[in-house]
């Protein structure tokens, strides 16, 4: 099976990712390969990074652990979110790598006598460094998870015509005020008409809400802000944020 771009258009060679991706979605086994192939190195990079060591391409379950994930990003990836598909895979390919260390060290708990041995060229090694690195990857990973989230969540908030700077402007100053707002937004998250209703119109019911929350329409309208920002962060897929809001 070939190649499906139309005359003119770019090679297979040029392709951009999100293209040979489209093409993989539909069937084309070639530009499938063509694109494990051409981000073999990358995940070769990853799987290094993320176990400490140098990594051999079909000998390293790790290097088998990120070319599935990688090949697993290509069925997952929706270009409509905004995001590349290599950025994309990149966080898929972490996880399951922080997935399957943390499941060998769940079954590998070595005292410290055990953290050396030799390699099959007599060099020793030494796991104790090995699961500080991977301790770094994770870290490393859930900062990058984050940044990407919040820059998401700048693009959609941008979407209701909010800024992060009209946003930490219009937030209510008090404990109590915000206490309250959270709850609108909670009550306005949890219901689908509700969420509806925000999504395609871009405002606030307020009919709706005045009549099942113990708020004014004057303040929830001085709150509109803060009200929407809030119940975004509970409506959609972000999880650090959502993680931040349950705290509170």
């Amino acid at each position: 099976m070939g190649f499906s771009f139309r005359k003119g258009g770019p090679s297979a060679d040029n392709a951009s990712p999100e293209e040979l991706v489209a093409l993989a979605r539909k069937g084309d086994a070639e530009a499938r390969e063509r694109l494990i192939a051409r981000y073999t190195p990358l995940m070769l990079r990853m799987a290094s990074r993320s176990s400490g060591r140098y990594v051999r391409l079909g000998e390293d379950d790790e290097v088998s652990i990120a070319l599935m994930a990688f090949n697993e990003a290509i069925e997952g990836y929706d270009a409509s979110r905004g995001a590349s598909f290599i950025g994309f895979a990149e966080v898929v390919v972490k996880r399951r790598l922080i997935d399957y260390f943390r499941r060998e060290s769940a079954h590998a708990e070595l005292p410290l006598s055990s953290l050396e041995e030799e390699d099959d060229s007599g060099r020793v090694q030494n796991q104790a460094a090995a699961r500080q690195a991977m301790e770094g990857f994770t870290r490393e990973t859930e900062n990058w998870e984050r940044r990407q989230e919040v820059m998401r969540y700048v693009e959609l908030l941008r979407g209701y015509g909010i800024s992060l700077a009209e946003l930490v402007e219009s937030s209510p100053h008090h404990e109590d005020a915000r206490r309250n707002a959270m709850a609108v937004a909670r009550v306005l998250a949890g219901d689908p008409q509700l969420c509806a209703h925000l999504r395609q119109k871009k405002e606030l019911p307020l009919r709706a809400l005045e009549s099942r929350v113990d708020l004014s329409r004057k303040t929830l309208e001085r709150q509109r802000k803060y009200i929407i920002a809030v119940a975004v962060v509970l409506m959609e897929d972000l999880t650090h944020l959502q993680e931040y809001l349950y705290k509170r």
